[in-house]
């Protein structure tokens, strides 16, 4: 089993299912095979049947008789059915295969007596290796798969603008967006960038889960400041990605990393409202330390009432995966009003120089 571990890791190493076999008479080997039916185009090379046909061709005989097969993962039906021709005395496997497994998984015609060979079946031989690489291979190919994935079509990520026509209060601040940072992986991001060029004072605006730059519409009419207010991919009008697993706080604050050095604001200010943005502040403060000149939570903000905006860009379960994955229960708010926008910069501008 050893070997056929081996012939299997070749396998993998080709892009294959990492499946390998060996063939065995009298203890001496005759035979190896392993998984080739990508690189080949033949769905029938599987790596038991390539052993049984270099054995065939290595004893000049289609019948093998006395031979022993050692494969690291449980034949399935068409494999089962050639040793069973072959005339094998035994087959041995490592990794039972749930989904097609012939040899008692799904099926076991080694079993049927109404056929006219009997081959024993020897199960679980290091059945543990066998089944790790199979496991490695397949996570490596999901992750690969994640990493190469383009986007799902516009209308299933993005918010149908339906949606945002209906709010109270109307946005009235310019869309603008971002997709092409390596950090997004092909998502779409939407922020504000409001007021002066960038040399001005800088407040970088952070929501938390449920909460979108809509929230900070008073603040971004405050004058003499440049404000920036990302909506984190999964919330208001950015990418909405469906599964749950792509929202983690450290990609939030990549992507925002990335974004920053794009948008090249002065030494920014972050305004943390709580609940729910003081983590991305913090993991943005310890990931580039020096970079702001402070960070500003203000505890009295997003507790008002639900409101259209809060609706808007949430229309369904299916767009609300962010929610889900980075575990606070959304508050229901429309944002600070004016006189608290009015307080907050205030306390904001007192982080930069006179």
């Amino acid at each position: 089993m050893a070997l056929a571990l081996a012939e299997a890791r070749a396998a993998g190493a080709a892009g294959e299912v990492p499946v390998g076999a060996v063939l065995i008479r009298n203890g001496e080997l005759v035979a190896t095979g392993r998984n080739a039916p990508v690189a080949s185009h033949d769905p029938s090379a599987h790596a038991e049947i390539a052993a049984l046909r270099a054995g065939a061709a290595a004893l000049g005989n289609y019948r093998l008789d006395g031979c022993e097969l050692f494969v690291t993962l449980e034949p399935c039906a068409m494999c089962a059915g050639a040793i069973l021709h072959a005339r094998l005395a035994r087959v041995v496997y490592g990794a039972a295969d749930l989904k097609t497994g012939a040899a008692g998984s799904v099926v076991d015609l080694f079993a049927q007596p109404r056929l006219n060979h009997r081959t024993v079946v020897q199960r679980g031989v290091l059945a543990d290796e066998c089944a790790q690489l199979l496991q490695s291979f397949f996570q490596d190919r999901r992750v690969a798969a994640r990493e190469s994935a383009q986007p799902l079509r516009d209308d299933a990520l993005r918010t149908p603008e339906a949606s945002f026509a209906q709010m109270a209060p109307p946005e009235r601040f310019a869309a603008r967006y971002v997709s092409d940072l390596p950090a997004l992986g092909g998502w779409r991001m939407h922020y504000l960038d409001e007021g002066p060029p960038a040399s001005s004072p800088t407040v970088l605006c952070l929501h938390g889960p449920g909460q979108w730059s809509h929230g900070f519409r008073h603040l971004v009419a405050q004058p003499g400041v440049r404000w920036l207010a990302p909506d984190l991919v999964g919330c208001g009008r950015s990418d909405k990605p469906k599964r749950d697993a792509v929202h983690r706080w450290t990609w939030h604050r990549d992507v925002l990393l990335a974004w920053l050095d794009r948008c090249a604001p002065a030494s920014p200010v972050l305004l943390a409202p709580a609940p729910g943005a003081e983590p991305l502040a913090a993991l943005l403060e310890a990931a580039a330390p020096g970079r702001f000149v402070g960070t500003l939570a203000v505890p009295d903000a997003f507790d008002g009432s639900m409101d259209g905006a809060w609706r808007a860009p949430f229309p369904d379960r299916g767009y609300e995966a962010a929610l889900r994955a980075l575990g606070a229960a959304p508050p229901r708010s429309s944002g600070p009003d004016a006189a608290q926008a009015a307080q907050w910069l205030d306390r904001a501008m007192g982080y930069f120089p006179a």
